[in-house]
């Protein structure tokens, strides 16, 4: 009846964000292999043009439409300024990767897509929105996730992870899509030192006035030296904003993290069954566990 027909059409994927060295590759990678494991057919789509040779299998890369190279020879472009052209490109050649992703989906792929970690194309550029509307629109037919991914080292930097929450925000209410926040690489948090609250703290994005109060105290307990009257000054000055900044990021209640260790299974099921759950991913078993 209609219901298989429209389960076999329906197609489920990932849009796989964040700044540079967020880990987004290896991220790709990963679950690439998770689901070879757990029989879930998969294709990754590169369309990180900086990207030259993912350590995936690549289905699709963007180097077959345009390169990174060729915009800036052509253009006399900087890296940034000719990913931003290469993006555009993209959201100009829909037609391109539309021909190469309806036949992954058709075949029952769930479709991983590994994007630039420029943050100003998924936080203001209006490229990569129009080309993830079109991914979503209704003639995809494709139920997609927005996974960000932040680097959590940045929690042991109060100021930093201020940063990275707006960011993150600023990224849902952009794109418009699903979305589940990722804090990679805790398994390297010792690495950092001490934070100043537990981890469960900064995925859970709660009383963020605790935190404010750690940024204007300057964090003295940590550095051990009074801070200077240039930096007194600073903390005085920007303290309305910073404690502005934490309660718009409460108000707005978008924003909280889950935690990430790529090498660690359960890790990886947790964010597994938040996207699958995000997009009401189903397979022919019905719902994923």
């Amino acid at each position: 009846g209609a219901p298989s027909r429209h389960s076999a059409a329906m197609g489920f994927g990932q849009l796989v964000i964040g700044p540079p060295g967020s880990g987004k590759t290896t991220y790709c990678n990963g679950i690439q292999h998770f689901f070879q494991l757990t029989g879930r057919p998969c294709a990754v789509i590169n369309l990180d043009p900086a990207n030259h040779d993912p350590p995936y299998e690549c289905a699709v890369s963007v180097e077959e439409l345009i390169t990174l190279e060729e915009a800036q020879r052509e253009f006399n472009l900087g890296p940034n300024g000719a990913m931003v052209y290469c993006i555009e490109y993209v959201s100009k050649n829909l037609d391109w990767l539309k021909e190469r992703v309806t036949p992954l989906v058709a075949e029952g792929k769930y479709v991983l897509f590994d994007l630039p970690g420029q943050v100003e194309l998924f936080n203001m550029h209006d490229a990569l929105r129009e080309v993830v509307a079109a991914i979503t629109g209704p003639e995809w037919n494709l139920r997609l996730c927005t996974v960000h991914l932040i680097d959590s080292h940045l929690c042991a930097d109060p100021a930093k992870y201020i940063a990275a929450l707006m960011l993150s925000l600023s990224c849902m209410l952009h794109l418009e899509t699903p979305h589940v926040n990722v804090l990679s690489k805790v398994d390297l948090m010792d690495k950092y030192g001490e934070l100043d609250f537990n981890l469960e703290y900064y995925a859970d994005v709660m009383n963020l006035e605790y935190l404010a109060d750690r940024i204007l105290d300057g964090n003295q307990d940590a550095i051990g030296t009074a801070p200077s009257p240039g930096q007194t000054m600073m903390r005085k000055k920007y303290g309305k904003l910073t404690r502005g900044l934490c309660e718009l990021v409460e108000d707005f209640g978008l924003v909280n993290f889950t935690t990430l260790s790529i090498e660690d299974k359960a890790s990886v099921e947790r964010v597994v069954q938040l996207t699958d759950k995000s997009i009401g991913y189903f397979n022919a078993g019905g719902f994923s566990a």
